[in-house]
């Protein structure tokens, strides 16, 4: 009867190590493969993400116009790896019944920031940086106001097509993200008659213009 038992509890503890192996084993193999999963997601290059703001600045400056956008830059993965962004172009394209008109060159001037002045109740431009390669990780995301310069051109009234493009190392494609623009003869006249470096704010988020008009998505003058 006892070796019955002990029998009985032999093979018991055999199938209990059997499987006490079989999970270590299984576990070890689990913990390998998050393993080898993280490493490659810290190697992976980081996906970039390119975010246009909804609110664009323009304005006479010297014998033509300044445009400033201020994107975000950013990415959404953990990674060793960073990214740089090494150049920035701006275009801006007329379209419909300004079609024929002569396309502003825009170059990259200068990046800078705004800056509340309590006392005189004003918001003030300040330069940061000269135009310059910048670097984007997930710890560090961008958001440079770039500053375009296009000389000897001015506005007409109509619709602008525009893109933003970022160029990064010759491994990756450019990032860019395209806009519209509508340039009423109001805000023109504006612009015109302004001094120079006065910016005119255009939004893309104006809710009177997301209900009636069929460029919903357009930056335009709140004025307008």
């Amino acid at each position: 009867m006892n070796g019955t038992n002990e029998g009985a509890t032999e093979s018991q503890r055999v199938r209990f190590d059997s499987v006490h192996k079989w999970a270590a084993t299984l576990a070890a193999v689990v913990a390998l493969a998050f393993s080898i999963y993280n490493f490659a997601e810290i190697q992976k290059k980081p996906k970039i993400d390119l975010t246009l703001p909804h609110l664009l600045r323009t304005g006479t400056v010297d014998h033509g116009i300044a445009f400033e956008i201020q994107p975000t830059v950013s990415t959404r993965f953990k990674t060793q790896d960073v990214e740089v962004i090494r150049d920035a172009r701006l275009q801006l394209t007329p379209v419909g019944s300004i079609s024929s008109s002569r396309k502003p060159t825009f170059y990259w001037h200068e990046n800078g920031t705004y800056v509340y002045d309590a006392a005189s109740d004003q918001i003030n431009y300040h330069w940061v940086s000269d135009p310059a390669p910048f670097i984007v990780s997930q710890d560090k995301p961008q958001q440079p106001t770039l500053n375009f310069w296009a000389d000897n051109w001015t506005f007409k009234p109509g619709r602008y097509e525009g893109s933003l493009q970022l160029s990064r190392s010759e491994s990756h494609s450019p990032l860019i993200k395209k806009f519209c623009l509508i340039v009423s003869k109001g805000a023109v006249n504006e612009i015109h008659g302004s001094t120079s470096r006065e910016i005119f704010f255009f939004r893309d988020d104006l809710p009177k213009f997301h209900a009636s008009s069929k460029s919903k998505d357009c930056y335009r003058r709140e004025t307008d």
